[in-house]
């Protein structure tokens, strides 16, 4: 067997799941060019958006490289991250606390239906 055959075979194929990640990557560009698009007045507001829409995209796109639960779970938790963080960094009632919160609703829902349907997969219903 040729080294370049054995490469070929060890590149990982394409989930159907990935799609999710794909999704989180894009809600993750909207994020980071939200605080441009809607002209935030918040500091406070648009540098957590730029560094957590940095890391959604970070971790979503080593999710569509290589699966692991642990990156979902981690997902899941950047999501909470936004929901909690207008409270926690003092950015409440501006524009940026909506973006925030609808983002992290959006990206802890995804990664928790990609949880869902990589350990519990969908029983065909074929006969």
């Amino acid at each position: 067997m040729t080294r370049s055959f054995r490469i070929l075979q060890s590149r990982p194929t394409w989930r159907s799941e990935s799609v999710l990640d794909i999704y989180n990557l894009c809600f993750a560009v909207f994020l980071f060019a939200s605080p441009w698009l809607f002209a935030f007045a918040s500091r406070n507001g648009k540098v957590d958006d730029w560094i957590s829409s940095a890391a959604v995209a970070a971790i979503s796109l080593a999710a569509i490289i290589g699966y692991a639960n642990w990156k979902e779970w981690l997902t899941v938790l950047l999501g909470a991250w936004l929901i909690v963080s207008p409270w926690m960094l003092g950015f409440a009632h501006t524009k940026a606390m909506h973006f925030s919160i609808a983002t992290g609703v959006l990206v802890a829902f995804m990664a928790a239906i990609e949880l869902l349907l990589v350990n519990y997969p969908p029983e065909n219903s074929a006969s």
